[in-house]
C-alpha cells in the first residue's frame, strides 16, 4: 500500500469520468425513466387490467424478478438476435447494438420492480377516494391520472429513489458486452497501467460517495413527505 501510484488517476481522470462515468450516468437516467414508465403501465394493468392480463404481468414480472440480471443481459445479447432471426426467417442472428441492447435489458427489469413499488403505492390508496372520483364524474383514466397516481408516486418516490441507486449500481453489469462504462473504462486502464488497486479503490470511492451521498439525500426527502 505504501507503493500506491495515485498519478494513474489523475492523469486518465477525463476518461474515467467523463466517459466511463458518464456512459454510466446516461444509462441509469435513460433506464431509470423509461423503466418507470413501463413500470407505472405495468402496475395499472395488473391490478385494473382484465383477468387474463393481470395474470400475465404477474407471470412476467415474476419471472424476470426471480432471474439473475446478468443471465437477462447474457439472454437479450446473445439468444434475441437468434430468435428474431428465427421470427424474421433471416439467414442470419440480427447484430444488435450493445448500448442499445442493455437500455432495453435494463428498462424491461427495472420496470418489473418499479412495477411492484407503484402497485403497493396505489393499493395503498383507499377505495373510498376511488369512488368519490367517479361520482363527481371522473372518467377511469381521469381517476387514475388525477387522483391515485399523484398520490401513489408521492407515497413511494423514496423507494423509487432508491431502486434509482441500485440501477446505478447494477449499470456496471455492462462491462460484459465490452461497454466502457465507469467500471468498464477502469478495467481496462488498470490492466493496461497494471495499477489494479489504485483504480479500484478510485471506483469503489467515487460509488461511495455518490451512493452515500444520494442516500442521504433521499431520506431528508423522505423526512419532508412525511411532514407535509
Amino acid at each position: 500500500m505504501t507503493a500506491l501510484d495515485l498519478s494513474v488517476i489523475t492523469h486518465n481522470l477525463n476518461y474515467l469520468l467523463v466517459k466511463g462515468l458518464g456512459l454510466t450516468i446516461e444509462l441509469t437516467m435513460i433506464c431509470a425513466a423509461a423503466g418507470l414508465v413501463l413500470g407505472g403501465v405495468l402496475a395499472v394493468l395488473r391490478l385494473y387490467g382484465p383477468a387474463w392480463l393481470r395474470l400475465s404481468v404477474a407471470a412476467y414480472v415474476n419471472l424476470v424478478r426471480s432471474i439473475p440480471l446478468l443471465l437477462v443481459i447474457f439472454w437479450f445479447y446473445f439468444l434475441v438476435p437468434y430468435v428474431i432471426a428465427w421470427v424474421t426467417r433471416a439467414p442470419n442472428p440480427v447484430q444488435l447494438n450493445a448500448f442499445v441492447s442493455a437500455m432495453v435489458t435494463f428498462t424491461l427489469f427495472e420496470a418489473c420492480y418499479y412495477c411492484e413499488i407503484l402497485r403497493a403505492g396505489l393499493q395503498s390508496i383507499s377505495t373510498g377516494q376511488k369512488f368519490a372520483a367517479q361520482a363527481l364524474g371522473l372518467s377511469q383514466i381521469d381517476v387514475m391520472r388525477c387522483v391515485l397516481l399523484p398520490q401513489a408516486l408521492k407515497s413511494v418516490t423514496p423507494i423509487l429513489m432508491l431502486q434509482i441507486i441500485v440501477l446505478f449500481q447494477d449499470i456496471s453489469l455492462v462491462y460484459v458486452l465490452s461497454l466502457t462504462d465507469f467500471v468498464g473504462a477502469a478495467t481496462q486502464l488498470a490492466q493496461q497501467q497494471n495499477r489494479l488497486v489504485e483504480v479500484y479503490l478510485f471506483v469503489a470511492l467515487v460509488y461511495f460517495v455518490i451512493c452515500f451521498s444520494a442516500t442521504k439525500g433521499i431520506r431528508h426527502l423522505q423526512l419532508r413527505l412525511a411532514n407535509q
